[in-house]
């Protein structure tokens, strides 16, 4: 809801149960007025009413107050926008003009010099607590090209408290989104990736919640989140004064996005941010059930148990061995399966074929349809994997096009992992991409498709190009716009995306793709803390996870259950990944139970709220998942130490008054027992899992 007031100068935006406003000054200066719990608009009126902060000598009136802070004028604060034409730079705006368009606002400003036209976005739904921002910036003159340096999608004002908390999830392959929170000292913190993707080391995600105080369960979390796939920054600033705000978008310096001519605009991705009374758990349940309903795409479908041949098969690929692992894989009853990488080309191994999307006739004489007749006809799906952003130089495709490649004249090509990243942001390989990927999923009855990105950035030049910089940013809008064409005409095709594991994980590629594969990392142990920190953000809905071979010989050695390494991936969306050929009957029977009784719980897995029990941490670790009248209860001892048995957990959103049994024993239990003093899990001694099953008895 959009309510205006204040002869139209002053707007709140409501949700369920959290509010937004802003207000114009006399001099057109936009001020943040308020985020938090819902307010009626006379409490915004009150607000814009409140006296200035007092002049001091070297300080700014506007600094932490100001909703979008720009380059220029009485402003020293981080600007959100930054652009000039030959001679000139920064920024001096006026209000043009209010729109109101169901659930969004629109505010215009405009810069006569610069014949500048930028328009604030706000979106905040009936149904969530999530505010939606974004702006686009036109060049409405005849004159020269505007250069865009910088244009955040948003700056988020806090309010005043003693001190802060910040939270992030930080990390690097194999080790992703590990969660870590510490106090916001003065100054700027600044997260990002300038590597060309959202990257392994940092998710686009920042919670923070007032003096430390907040739990899973009770305290105020403000949180934000940004849209993007490719280099981005976001920057905490921590003010002389204790104001705090948080600026965000595309880019992750001032060195330039792109150029507008005359009539051209740019649009930023979306930072959307997220007010919550209910802690760190509140918080994570209204980021999941926002994604469900309006970024992940067809989300209220169940995603499927998937099998990957890759740690079977590795390059030593083969129809037939394909075959043998998809018998096996459908007597467990898997429900999908995928050939990974080595379907194509030259591909012996990764020195090899990327680049050329058409199955290699020794391993595939007749294409991929026979192998994926066959595995249709045995129950699965079937699905392939592709890297389609990069190419191999011993490849068909770069022999025939070599200046496809980001590169710099004179310089040498950088290889990573043996490959090149292709320009995107060249038509011509664009329609090539297109063309190859089409084809390909019209070839095969094909499911499903794996989109890996295994590289960074390394040498970003566009020879011939006036202005190559902006390849940055439109490597990913036609990024974008390759996923968005081919699943508008491959319908029935699903994608899931994966960038070396969690490397390309965000709310912009969420809204094309239907999972992401979290992390390269398949030891159950270690997938814990990825997973925890996933979640902070994230539903289980999109999280891939894999039951492997044990010893994990690809990483650590460690040694794990079949039990332990069902229960752990079966967080998220359940996949097996090990050599099935090597299992033997009792194991294949083991896994045949767990893959039932996930696919039982998968309702409440994949669509259920979430709550965090305990974190990872050495001991037990639990989450809960709560869908109607049942719960499943997910329980991880990590070890235990004589004489100290495990704690009970207690779990939460029941009904204290209604009686709850256990599917596994039995057992009757009452929901304030349950939330009080805690469900025992019977689990001893190292690396033990269990599943537990409630259900609410009819009275």
């Amino acid at each position: 809801m959009i309510e205006s007031t204040g002869d139209g100068r002053i707007w709140v935006l409501s949700g369920p149960t959290s509010g937004y406003a802003i207000g114009l000054t006399d001099a057109d200066e936009l001020l943040h007025l308020h985020w938090g719990p819902r307010i009626a608009v006379e409490d915004a009126e009150a607000l814009a009413a409140q006296a200035p902060p007092p002049y001091r000598p070297f300080e700014s009136p506007l600094d932490g107050h100001e909703e979008y802070p720009v380059e220029g004028g009485p402003r020293f604060v981080r600007p959100a926008l930054s652009l000039r034409t030959p001679g000139v730079r920064g920024t001096e705006w006026s209000f043009a003009a209010a729109e109101t368009d169901g659930d969004e606002l629109r505010l215009r400003f405009t810069d006569a010099l610069h014949a500048l036209g930028l328009t604030l976005h706000y979106r905040m739904r009936d149904d969530a607590d999530v505010v939606e921002r974004w702006v686009t910036v036109a060049h409405e003159g005849h004159g020269p090209e505007l250069e865009i340096l910088r244009a955040d999608a948003a700056v988020w004002t806090l309010p005043r408290r003693d001190s802060w908390r910040l939270g992030q999830l930080h990390g690097r392959w194999a080790a992703e989104s590990r969660l870590v929170r510490a106090e916001l000292t003065y100054g700027e913190k600044i997260i990002g990736s300038r590597r060309g993707h959202t990257g392994h080391q940092h998710l686009p995600w920042v919670a923070l919640d007032a003096d430390g105080e907040s739990t899973e369960e009770r305290g105020e979390v403000y949180g934000c989140a940004l849209g993007w796939s490719g280099s981005w920054r976001i920057a905490v600033q921590h003010l002389p004064d204790g104001q705090v705000q948080i600026t965000g978008g595309a880019g992750h310096d001032d060195s330039g996005l792109l150029r507008l001519a005359p009539g051209d605009s740019y649009t930023s991705p979306v930072f959307a941010g997220l007010w919550s009374a209910g802690g760190f758990g509140g918080a994570s349940r209204a980021w999941h059930a926002w994604q469900l309903a309006r970024v992940i795409p067809d989300a209220a479908a169940e995603r499927p148990v998937l099998y990957n041949s890759w740690e079977a098969t590795g390059f030593d690929i083969s129809e037939e061995r394909q075959r043998a692992l998809a018998r096996r894989a459908a007597a467990m009853g898997v429900e999908l399966f995928v050939v990974d990488d080595a379907w194509f080309g030259r591909r012996t191994s990764d020195r090899a074929g990327l680049g050329d999307w058409t199955p290699n006739p020794e391993r595939f004489p007749r294409g991929l349809a026979p192998l994926a007749d066959e595995v249709h006809a045995l129950g699965m799906g079937f699905g392939i994997w592709v890297e389609p952003e990069m190419v191999n130089p011993d490849s068909d495709l770069y022999r025939a096009h070599p200046d496809w490649v980001q590169h710099h004249p004179g310089r040498t090509r950088t290889e990573y992992r043996n490959q090149l990243v292709l320009n995107l942001a060249r038509p011509d390989v664009r329609e090539h991409l297109w063309r190859q990927l089409d084809q390909l999923l019209g070839s095969a009855p094909i499911d499903y498709v794996k989109w890996d990105f295994n590289r960074c950035f390394t040498d970003p030049g566009w020879p011939g190009e006036e202005y190559p910089q902006k390849l940055w940013v439109e490597h990913v809008h036609a990024l974008y716009g390759l996923l968005d064409r081919l699943r508008a005409a491959h319908p029935g095709v699903v994608f899931e995306s994966c960038s070396g594991g969690g490397g390309r994980i965000d709310l912009g590629i969420l809204s094309r793709t239907d999972q992401v594969w979290t992390s390269d990392n398949t030891d159950p142990l270690d997938r814990l803390a990825i997973q925890h920190g996933f979640s902070q953000l994230h539903p289980a809905r999109v999280m891939a996870a894999w039951v492997t071979d044990s010893p994990q010989t690809q990483l650590n050695g460690r040694r794990s259950s079949l039990r332990f390494r069902f229960v752990s991936a079966m967080a998220g969306v359940l996949g097996i990944g090990g050599d099935l050929t090597r299992w033997s009957e009792e194991e294949l029977t083991e896994a045949r139970g767990w893959v039932e009784l996930y696919r039982r719980i998968r309702p409440l897995v994949q669509h259920g709220e979430l709550h965090r029990l305990r974190a990872p941490g050495g001991g037990l670790s639990a989450v809960q998942f709560l869908r109607g009248e049942e719960t499943v209860v997910l329980a991880w001892l990590q070890a235990q130490h004589y004489g100290e048995p495990p704690p009970p957990l207690r779990l939460r959103g029941l009904d204290p008054a209604a009686a709850y049994e256990c599917l596994e024993s039995g057992a009757v239990h009452r929901g304030a027992v349950l939330a009080h003093q805690g469900l025992h899990t019977g689990l001893t001694g190292d690396l033990d899992a269990a599943v537990i099953r409630l259900r609410r008895r009819s009275s």
